[in-house]
């Protein structure tokens, strides 16, 4: 089985050879696209909350977050330790929440599980990006509809799975905190961190762009339906090219939200990425997104509605 596993990535990975040189100008185009998202919305957003968020980490947020926010994560049944990774999500945005999960896994305060858990519900969009990027594409009220039909989501997501394993405890942990009196080490440090993690989903952002350029070339469809599957494929995409269609504006809002909230498979490579070496339970995941794509797509028809 592994080794037909191993001819089919050969062949894969020879029809990539194939169609980038007998596609060079698409390929080129489609790199200088993703190197444009990737400077204009994923670094300046991410940057400075990876920094940020990392200095909060080592300097003792983590404990300070577990005793304001204890009765929010006692009421969705998992450590308070993770109310730092909710937090922290609310303002960065995915994939961030893996990267302060990842962080607290490694230093042993919690669990896979956790880390499962705590992932179903704090798929937050960078508001900036909703209200920013969306905002432009559509307009200032739609977009801040979207922001708000999405975060209800993800609190209904939490809902939904809060007897997933439950884990909540009023016990102390004892969290091992890396302060150092030599700050320009640790923000040294955290740079360093944060700049590898920037390069590899700048990586990840490239690689599903040429798939999407590769399906676009090779399949004859519907533009509409590319533009839905670009946007299942790698979500930046397939919003800016529904917000262009003609279809109806209200009607681009919800597609829109369905695709924030489902993240599409470039988000959840970049998840998988950044938890190299956690165990999370994928499926439970996927199954979470699907739900919170559904339901705050259904939540921004009400409000458009109302």
């Amino acid at each position: 089985m592994k080794k037909k596993f191993r001819y089919i990535v050969i062949v894969i990975l020879f029809f990539f050879v194939i169609y980038i040189l007998t596609h060079s100008r698409s390929v080129v185009e489609t790199m200088k696209f993703s190197m444009d998202l990737w400077k204009n919305n994923v670094f300046p957003t991410l940057f400075p909350f990876f920094i940020i968020s990392d200095l909060l980490i080592n300097y003792g947020f983590v404990e300070i977050a577990s005793k304001l926010f204890t009765p929010l994560m006692k009421f969705f049944k998992i450590k308070k330790e993770c109310a730092c990774i909710f937090v922290l999500s609310l303002f960065s945005g995915f994939p961030s929440n893996s990267k302060y999960a990842k962080e607290l896994f490694d230093k042993n305060i919690i669990d896979e599980y956790d880390v499962t858990k705590i992932l179903l519900f704090t798929h937050f969009s960078n508001p900036l990006f909703i209200l920013g990027t969306i905002g432009i594409f559509l307009n200032q009220k739609l977009a801040f509809l979207i922001l708000i039909s999405h975060y209800l989501g993800n609190f209904i997501i939490g809902i939904i799975f809060r007897n997933y394993h439950p884990s909540y405890s009023d016990s102390n942990i004892k969290i091992q905190s890396n302060i150092s009196n030599n700050f320009i080490e640790t923000l040294t440090s955290s740079l360093f961190k944060t700049i590898d993690t920037l390069l590899l989903l700048l990586g990840i952002i490239s690689t599903f762009l040429i798939i999407t350029c590769m399906i676009s070339d090779i399949l004859n469809i519907n533009q509409n339906l590319q533009y839905f599957i670009n946007g299942i494929i790698e979500m930046t995409q397939g919003i800016k090219y529904i917000c262009s269609s003609n279809i109806d504006i209200n009607l681009k809002a919800i597609v829109s939200t369905f695709f924030i909230s489902l993240g599409g498979i470039c988000i959840h490579a970049q998840v998988k990425s950044v938890l190299k070496g956690v165990n999370i339970k994928y499926k439970i995941y996927l199954l979470a997104r699907i739900l919170h794509a559904f339901i705050s797509s259904t939540i921004l028809f009400l409000l458009i509605n109302i």
